[in-house]
């Protein structure tokens, strides 16, 4: 689909565009995402419909946008979380040339890479609605309707929603960005994991990590970390402490809230005994979902 050339033809026509071949209809959610009784309740609206005034982007990109909704796409949303801290890579995902603003037509695009070349993904702004609340990611923002129209296009270009529940983080940092991942293994990790991740954080690589367990049902341990998830590394860094030198990882978890309750976390008091100009620099003790 030329997404110029549609858009054109709805301007011209005073249409919004309805996409035929990704359709506001449950066969675009999946038959077995929900059952059957609530996937009749589906209702599909428009960011038009839900605010007066709204917004592809607000204010930048940033991962503090994306709250999961109900599908298990943790391993897109790391993913996605990962991208919003290279604009760089950010700009090929998701293009300048569309927005509520002008020449608005309820047609969006966004480019995902597959098989060795930037593949274009035409979608049309319905987004599914359960009971009233979002199906798929929520913006924290009301206004702000990048998160969910992207992963609409990376729903449609996987076959349906259901295809997104559930997958490997590594597959959605190749997707969007056509690089080449490494994986390491913390069962047995190597022995310089740390210098590899401040060395990866500052020639500006994308990062994630995951837990194991089943996707299908994400356990919050008591230490507040999930299992079954995935989760953006969002910084590497070595501080002075004591009388030596600690290396911290700096975490955030796509559900936008949920954070590790242990050692370095908001409110440990590890960060008593940081020198206050690292401790500013660093710490922002938020319910947000990030931590160190």
């Amino acid at each position: 689909q030329d997404f110029r050339e549609l858009r054109a033809l709805c301007l011209s026509q005073g249409l919004l565009f309805e996409d035929a071949t990704f359709p506001a209809h449950i066969s675009s959610i999946g038959p077995t995402l929900l059952p059957e009784e609530k996937l009749r309740q589906i209702q599909w609206k428009r960011p038009t419909e839900l605010q007066r005034n709204p917004h592809l982007v607000m204010d930048g990109v940033s991962r503090f946008d994306i709250m999961q909704g109900e599908i298990g796409d943790c391993w897109m949303l790391a993913a996605l979380g990962s991208l919003t801290l290279r604009k760089q890579f950010l700009e090929n995902v998701l293009p300048k040339d569309q927005g509520f603003q002008d020449d608005y037509a309820g047609i969006f695009h966004f480019r995902f890479w597959q098989c060795g070349e930037w593949v274009d993904v035409v979608i049309d702004d319905r987004l599914p609605f359960l009971n009233g609340r979002y199906l798929s990611v929520h913006p924290r923002t009301s206004n702000e309707f990048w998160p969910s129209l992207l992963e609409k296009a990376y729903a449609k270009l996987r076959g349906s929603y259901q295809n997104l529940n559930g997958g490997y983080l590594s597959d959605a940092l190749v997707d969007l960005t056509g690089g080449v991942q490494v994986q390491f293994s913390l069962k047995d990790p190597p022995p310089d994991l740390e210098e590899i991740l401040k060395a990866a954080d500052k020639s500006r690589c994308l990062m994630g990590c995951g837990t194991s367990g089943q996707s299908r049902r994400n356990i919050e341990l008591r230490n507040g970390i999930v299992q079954g998830h995935a989760y953006t590394v969002t910084g590497a860094v070595k501080i002075p402490y004591k009388n030596g030198w600690k290396h911290i990882i700096r975490i955030w978890n796509p559900w936008g809230h949920g954070e590790w309750k242990g050692p370095w976390s908001d409110d440990s008091p590890q960060w008593d005994r940081v020198d206050p100009e690292y401790r500013d620099a660093l710490l922002r003790n938020k319910d947000d979902g990030e931590f160190w």
